[in-house]
């Protein structure tokens, strides 16, 4: 039978419900970031290809529900898109570096603007800015767009910025792919999203002139960059098929896959 990645909370819930973290001998079950879905998801499958009766499960609930997940014991392994906080760290979690994912800024196809730097970007974020023909573009108003409070996208991108709690978001939504339709279905929108997520329905800006890419990523060149972060508890014991896991994605032998899912290994 095709061996797939359960992504329904139900089954997720179901599963824990009769494992302790995932903990049973052919198991092994993560939470958190949707913009580690096409890395993470891929990672799983092929491990469980390689490993007769292995179930990999994936619970995109977000970086922060993820953190959260793996503190209170409810996954194996949590994935966040940002670095642990000092206060996460001193609550016994530990965090290991996958990848680094670019953040996309992204508009509408039919949106004339091309490129914007930080500061202006940064502008019409926190509302300073409110016209599309203030940076180049038609006369209409900017929509922005962003995600919700506990995304570790959002952290990045206003860490980045130096706009943290000034955004003047018009939608906080709860997950990369809600933002990506909600700007390719509003010419006037303006949204943020992981590198490894895009797709044709937006476009993706340079930012000063740089563009959004494996290369550029990783030489460090475009700015607007953040790690994909695996967590696991520094008391706990990983099972030995979450610690086989583990030390699969953190190889050189996942990066082939890690580079296709289109972030840059940390390896």
């Amino acid at each position: 039978m095709k061996k797939i990645i359960t992504l329904a909370l139900a089954a997720i819930i179901s599963l824990t419900a009769l494992t302790s973290c995932g903990s049973s001998g052919k198991t092994v079950s993560t939470d958190g970031s949707t913009s580690m879905e096409k890395v993470i998801g891929a990672l799983g499958e092929s491990f469980m290809n390689a490993n007769s009766g292995v179930t990999f499960t994936y619970n995109p609930t977000g970086s922060g529900t993820g953190i959260q997940a793996v503190t209170e014991g409810r996954c194996d392994i949590g994935l966040s898109s940002r670095s642990l906080k000092d206060s996460e760290k001193a609550n016994g979690l530990t965090e290991t570096v996958l990848a680094y994912d670019g953040i996309a800024v992204i508009v509408n196809p039919e949106n004339p603007v091309h490129d914007l730097d930080v500061a202006t970007i940064a502008a019409i974020y926190t509302g300073e800015i409110t016209n599309w023909s203030e940076v180049g573009g038609n006369d209409s108003e900017i929509v922005l767009i962003g995600r919700e409070a506990n995304s570790g996208t959002r952290d990045g991108f206003e860490s980045i910025t130096d706009t943290e709690d000034a955004c003047k978001y018009r939608q906080e939504l709860t997950s990369t792919g809600d933002v990506i339709t909600a700007v390719a279905s509003n010419p006037g929108a303006i949204g943020y999203a992981s590198v490894a997520s895009l797709k044709d329905s937006v476009k993706a800006l340079t930012v000063a002139g740089v563009t959004a890419n494996e290369e550029n990523i990783k030489n460090g060149s475009y700015v607007i960059q953040r790690p994909f972060v695996l967590v696991t508890k520094a008391d706990t014991t990983l099972s030995e098929t979450a610690q086989k896991f583990f030390d699969y994605a953190t190889s050189a032998e996942a990066n082939d896959l890690i580079i296709k899912a289109g972030v840059v290994p940390a390896t």
